[in-house]
């Protein structure tokens, strides 16, 4: 049997929703459908700007008396404020939770983390990233069958799997639901009724005009740092996110990267030669033509 891991996420807090009206205030705001939040224990989704963009990225966890948030820690307080505003007279409790809980993520095990004292959810976005669990600060964490690893182990392990985290993969303020597959990871849903930024997304989704995505990037060398330019020939692809060792994750624009491909031009980041390949999750493929330079 394959021992796991597990690590605190001292980047990752919590936001506390509750009260009476909590699921209904979630359903008509943010990207994640509520229905399924309580019936499976967590969702992935995120809170968008009017205009489409990600302004938070998150995953919720249904716990006894309402909804935790779990979120970068350093946007608890703009979160609250944000949700704040939203509330109007529903009858809604929100709270910063930041001090009093911790997260924490298990993965790479063979067998289910037994119960803590807390809640504990498989991951939402994809089964190969394992458990979250909320636990209070305060709580022991010896778990058997897990063995205690870092945060950035916890990172190197999620950009392995290209599945992108908005503060360390991509800007907030600035990337569509799209652009970080967010579709394709269980973060949207096309069925439920109108929330914040819905229009544009199920637009990008239903026209097909998605152009730019979340993809494995590698080299045979140390990547550079997140936000160095990814080009080909000179032109710009896109921007490389969260690396880990010789790997990482790029968004890129398909169409200007298949040409690239196509033609046999180099892509690089820094000076350093690249290789991209489609994450292994994803439904969606390299465009049928290389577009143009819009």
């Amino acid at each position: 049997m394959r021992n796991g891991s597990y690590a605190r996420l001292t980047d990752r807090g919590t936001v506390f929703i509750g009260g009476l009206e909590a699921e209904t205030f979630l359903q008509n705001i943010i990207t994640t459908d509520m229905g399924r939040v309580v019936s499976s224990g967590a969702g992935y989704g995120a809170l968008l700007s009017p205009q489409g963009k990600i302004l938070f990225d998150f995953i919720v966890v249904a716990a006894d008396d309402g909804f935790l948030v779990d979120l970068p820690r350093a946007l608890t307080a703009d979160f609250v404020k944000r949700m704040t505003l939203y509330r109007l007279r529903a009858k809604v409790e929100i709270a910063n939770r930041g001090e009093t809980d911790a997260v924490v993520a298990f993965w790479g095990g063979d067998t289910t983390p037994p119960a803590v004292a807390g809640v504990i959810v498989a991951d939402p976005r994809l089964p190969a990233l394992g458990y979250r669990a909320i636990v209070p600060v305060e709580a022991p964490l010896a778990v058997a069958g897990y063995e205690v690893a870092t945060e950035a182990d916890y990172h190197a392990w999620r950009t392995g799997l290209t599945v992108p985290e908005g503060g360390r993969d991509f800007p907030f303020g600035d990337a569509f639901p799209h652009d970080v597959d967010m579709d394709d990871l269980g973060g949207l849903d096309f069925r439920k009724g109108c929330y914040v930024g819905q229009e544009i997304v199920s637009r990008m989704e239903h026209r097909g005009t998605a152009r730019r995505r979340a993809v494995a990037i590698s080299a045979t060398s140390a990547l550079p740092p997140a936000g160095t330019p990814i080009e080909a020939d000179g032109k710009p692809l896109g921007t490389l996110g969260g690396t880990a060792g010789s790997g990482g994750i790029g968004l890129i624009r398909l169409d200007r990267a298949k040409r690239a491909l196509d033609l046999g031009t180099p892509v690089t980041a820094g000076g350093v030669p690249l290789s991209i390949t489609l994450p292994s999750f994803a439904k969606f493929g390299w465009p049928s033509d290389a577009g143009d330079d819009a």
